[in-house]
C-alpha cells in the first residue's frame, strides 16, 4: 500500500452502541454491490456467543466518501433513513453480515422484523427469539433501554434463583456493552485507489470485484451500469448466453471504448458521458451478439463454460466493433490465434496489461490485415500432448472438448450422432468417457496419465453406462463387430484410430496415447494453420 494511502487510513475500536447509532443517523450504509443478509440461524447466534465470551469477531472495513454510491435500502430487514448528499457517508465494504447480526440482535426496536435473539439466563446460551420466550429469557432489543432493561431485572427476583439470574444478567450486559470492535476506515479514497483493496477483501467468502465496485461508482439517478449490463445479458438470451458475467461485460466496454482493459481503462468509464455511454453500450452489445455466434458457428461453443478464456471473447467483441463482417480471411486468422492461444496456455493467469498489449496485436493482425508481429504461443509436441490431463477448467481440456465437438463424433456404442449443443450447453461429466476406464487402468496398474486429454471422447450420458469401466481389450473389439461396416466412419469421428490398422484386441494404453494424440495433433496443427476441419 502506498504511503499516501496509508495516511487517509483511520483505525478505531468503537463499541457497539455506537456503531448502532451511526447506521440508525445514515452515517453507515451498505453499497448496492454488497450480498444480502445471507448467514444461517446458528452462524448469527454463535457470532453473539462470540461477542458475549469477548472473543475477536474481525474489523470491519469502511470506505468514507462524498461520493454518493447505490446503496442498499436496508440492513437485514430494517430501513436505512435518508442523508443528504453534502456528508460523507461510511460505506461497508467488509463485514456487512457481523454488522447486520449485530444490528438486528441489539439496535432495532421490539417487534421490529428481522433476526431476533435472546439469552437464556438459565442456560447462559443465545437463542432465535420467538413470540413465547419465557420471562428467563433476556430479549437483547432492550439491552440500550435503561427503563425496560431494569424493570426486566427487577422482575427476576419472583423466581428462586433469581439471584443467580441477575448476576448472569449483569455479566452479560457489561461484556456486550463494553464490547469494542475494530474498524478501519478508507477517508476520501478514491475509486481508482478503493478498487485494489477491495478486489483483495475475501473475508465472508464472497469475492468482490471492479465491476461491483464500478456498479455502485457510476450510479446516479440516470445510469446504472448494472441496469446497462442486464441489457446485453438480455439480448443474449435467445443465444444461450444471458449469464454473461459483470465483469466480462465491462472489460467487452473498455476493450471497445480504450483498446484495453487495464484497471484505470476500466476505471475511466465513469468519466465519460450518458450519451457516449449509451452509444457504447449498444456498440458492445452488437459486438457480442456477433461474437457468441462466431463461437457458435466456428467453434461450437454454446456456454460461457466451454471458453478457454474470458480474454477471447473480450478480443472477438473488439473486433467485432470494428468490423461490421469478417471476411474468410479474417476468420482463418482467428481461428489461428484461437488455438494456438488455447493449446498454450496463453492467457492462463494473464494481467489486464498482457491482455491489452494482446488486443493492440489482434487489431494489427485481424482489423488492418498485417501480419502478426509476435507470436501468440505454441503448440504442445504430441509426446506432451498424450501426457496432458484434462481438467474441466483447464483450457487445453476446453479446447480438447470443442475439437471433438468440431468432428461431428457418433456415440461409439451405437453409431447415434451427439447432439454438441446439448452435450456443450452445460458442463457434464456424464457427457464424456474415458476410452480406456480409469478403474481398469488403475486395477490393472497401467502406467501413464490417466487422465490424458488423449483418452476421452465423447458420449451421450444414456449411453455411458454402456462401457462403465470394461476392459477397453474386450469391450472396442465387440463394439467394432456390432458397428460393422459404420465401425471406421464412428471410431474417426471421435478420433479413435481406425479398426482396419489397429487390432483393438491387443492395443496397450500407451499404444493407444501415442496412435490418438497424432490424430488430434494433426487436426489442432491444421486449425492453428487457419483450416477448417
Amino acid at each position: 500500500m502506498s504511503g499516501n494511502v496509508a495516511t487517509r487510513l483511520e483505525t478505531g475500536t468503537p463499541f457497539l452502541r455506537d456503531l448502532i447509532a451511526d447506521i440508525n443517523s445514515g452515517q453507515i450504509k451498505v453499497p448496492q454491490f454488497q450480498r444480502q443478509f445471507v448467514w444461517k440461524e446458528d452462524q448469527a447466534l454463535k457470532l453473539l456467543d462470540s461477542i458475549a465470551n469477548n472473543y475477536p469477531v474481525g474489523s470491519l472495513l469502511l470506505w468514507r466518501t462524498k461520493n454518493t454510491l447505490a446503496v442498499e435500502r436496508d440492513i437485514g430487514a430494517f430501513k436505512l433513513p435518508e442523508t443528504d448528499d453534502m456528508t460523507p457517508t461510511d460505506y461497508v465494504l467488509d463485514g456487512q453480515q457481523r454488522l447486520t447480526v449485530i444490528y438486528s440482535a441489539l439496535g432495532v426496536s421490539e417487534g421490529h422484523e428481522g433476526f431476533n435473539a435472546v439469552y437464556d439466563l438459565n442456560e447462559k446460551c443465545f437463542l432465535e427469539a420467538f413470540e413465547d420466550f419465557n420471562q428467563t429469557q433476556f430479549p437483547l432489543r432492550i439491552i440500550y433501554n435503561t427503563t425496560k432493561l431494569l424493570n426486566f431485572r427487577s422482575g427476576l427476583v419472583s423466581y428462586p434463583n433469581g439471584e443467580e439470574l441477575q448476576k448472569n444478567l449483569d455479566s452479560l450486559i457489561d461484556v456486550v456493552t463494553n464490547y469494542r470492535i475494530p474498524v478501519v476506515t478508507l477517508k476520501e479514497l478514491t475509486v481508482e485507489e478503493v478498487c485494489p483493496i477491495f478486489e483483495r477483501i475475501n473475508s465472508s467468502g464472497t469475492r468482490l470485484s471492479t465491476y461491483d465496485l464500478m456498479v455502485a461508482a457510476t450510479w446516479n439517478e440516470s445510469f446504472d451500469l448494472n441496469e446497462e449490463a442486464q441489457k446485453i445479458a438480455l439480448s443474449l438470451k435467445p443465444k444461450g448466453f444471458d449469464d454473461i458475467d459483470g465483469n466480462l461485460v465491462l472489460k467487452c466496454l473498455s476493450s471497445i471504448q480504450f483498446k484495453g482493459i487495464k484497471k484505470e481503462q476500466v476505471l475511466s468509464l465513469r468519466n465519460i458521458s450518458k450519451e457516449e455511454m449509451d452509444k457504447l453500450v449498444e456498440l458492445t452489445k452488437s459486438a457480442l451478439l456477433k461474437t457468441v455466434d462466431l463461437l457458435k458457428t466456428e467453434f461450437k461453443i454454446y456456454s460461457w463454460d466451454f471458453l478457454p478464456y474470458e480474454a477471447v471473447a473480450v478480443i472477438i467483441a473488439y473486433v467485432y466493433s470494428k468490423r461490421k463482417t469478417l471476411s474468410k480471411e479474417d476468420i482463418c486468422r482467428i481461428r489461428k490465434w484461437f488455438w494456438i492461444s488455447a493449446f498454450s496456455e496463453r492467457y492462463r493467469g494473464a494481467s489486464e496489461s498482457f491482455v491489452s498489449q494482446d488486443l493492440e496485436a489482434i487489431d494489427a493482425y485481424i482489423v488492418n490485415g498485417e501480419e502478426p508481429q509476435k507470436s501468440f504461443g505454441n503448440l504442445p509436441k504430441t509426446d506432451t500432448f498424450k501426457k496432458l490431463a484434462f481438467r474441466s477448467n483447464n483450457s487445453r481440456s476446453r479446447a480438447l472438448i470443442i475439437l471433438l465437438a468440431l468432428k461431428s463424433p457418433r456415440n461409439i456404442t451405437n453409431g447415434a450422432l451427439i447432439d454438441t449443443e446439448v452435450a456443450l450447453s452445460e458442463y457434464n461429466k456424464k457427457q464424456f468417457h474415458h476410452v480406456y476406464p480409469k478403474a481398469y487402468l488403475k486395477r490393472a496398474g497401467v502406467q501413464g496419465e490417466h487422465n490424458s486429454l488423449a483418452n476421452f471422447c465423447m458420449l451421450a450420458a444414456s449411453e455411458n453406462n454402456i462401457i462403465s469401466d470394461d476392459h477397453p481389450n474386450e469391450y472396442l473389439p465387440r463394439l467394432v463387430e456390432e458397428l460393422g461396416a459404420e465401425a471406421k466412419r464412428i471410431f474417426e469421428s471421435n478420433y479413435l484410430p481406425s479398426p482396419d490398422t489397429v487390432d483393438y484386441s491387443k492395443l496397450s494404453y500407451s499404444e493407444f496415447l501415442d496412435l490418438r494424440s497424432e490424430l488430434m495433433m494433426s487436426d489442432i496443427s491444421k486449425l492453428a494453420d487457419g483450416e477448417s476441419i
